[in-house]
């Protein structure tokens, strides 16, 4: 597996994990939530092959620092991103993002005069309204779920984290994708997450959106259980200059359901 974490640099929220792999041009996975940058492995390969790839765990999430107290609202990850692009000295990545990595990247771009080559936006938060009953429910009652017995809390991650597939992934993937979130300091800032989500840093730049500097290509998996199709096709009419691929029989997670026809979509924009 060519994906790992074995760099590590302090940030404004925390020290954040991060890997990269290849050759060529500079190309940037920004992942969301409640993933990792694990959750682009199958990816990482090919990629690698035609680019240089970076990939990193969000401030609060993965192999990256957790504290009390830790902000890491979308507001803060906009600026992370920004700092690892100048971290990186990369002046204009290409860079797919996916689910809050929408959100995130695009405050970037838009808020802190972050310059992309191209930009992938494959199922992402990107405008309101986002999250569920759920999520709203979790993120006002915090400190009664942060406080759940430890095999309660894997149970929710658990099903929480199934709900967004419609697609068989390999078993050692999902538990990957839950592991972070078991420890202590995971149990917390899953919870964190709920309680620091704010649509008004989705608000913020909506308005926006018709002022992109780079081109994009909008990917959805057209069977997404958490954001449905119809927010993919609103998300287009707000940049009718993108391009807009769908992925039959897909949920919310294309990376691991179906990667090598992600790779497939991919090739064309990324090296056009």
């Amino acid at each position: 597996m060519i994906w790992k974490l074995d760099q590590s640099t302090a940030t404004p929220a925390g020290a954040v994990a991060w890997g990269s792999a290849g050759s060529g041009p500079p190309l940037v996975l920004a992942h969301g939530w409640p993933w990792s940058s694990y959750s682009w492995h199958r990816l990482i390969p090919a990629l690698a092959e035609r680019f240089t790839v970076y990939w990193y765990d969000m401030s609060g999430y993965g192999q990256s620092e957790k504290y009390a107290d830790q902000r890491t609202g979308l507001d803060v990850q906009g600026q992370i991103f920004a700092f690892m692009l100048h971290h990186w000295g990369l002046n204009t990545p290409r860079v797919i993002a996916h689910d809050f990595g929408g959100a995130t990247t695009l405050r970037a771009h838009l808020l802190h005069d972050c310059v992309y080559d191209r930009l992938v936006l494959m199922n992402v938060v990107a405008m309101r309204p986002w999250g569920s009953d759920f999520f709203d429910h979790v993120g006002r009652h915090v400190d009664a779920f942060t406080g759940l017995p430890p095999h309660i809390h894997e149970a929710v991650v658990r099903a929480y984290i199934k709900g967004a597939l419609v697609s068989q992934i390999d078993s050692d993937d999902f538990e990957a994708l839950v592991a972070p979130w078991l420890s202590a300091e995971g149990r917390i800032s899953f919870y964190r997450q709920f309680a620091q989500a704010d649509e008004r840093y989705t608000a913020e730049v909506e308005p926006l959106f018709g002022n992109m500097r780079c081109p994009v290509q909008i990917m959805w998996g057209e069977d997404d259980p958490w954001i449905p199709l119809a927010r993919g096709r609103a998300l287009h009419e707000l940049m009718p200059d993108a391009g807009f691929e769908t992925l039959p029989g897909v949920g919310h997670l294309p990376q691991l359901e179906a990667a090598d026809r992600v790779l497939g979509a991919l090739s064309v924009f990324l090296e056009d």
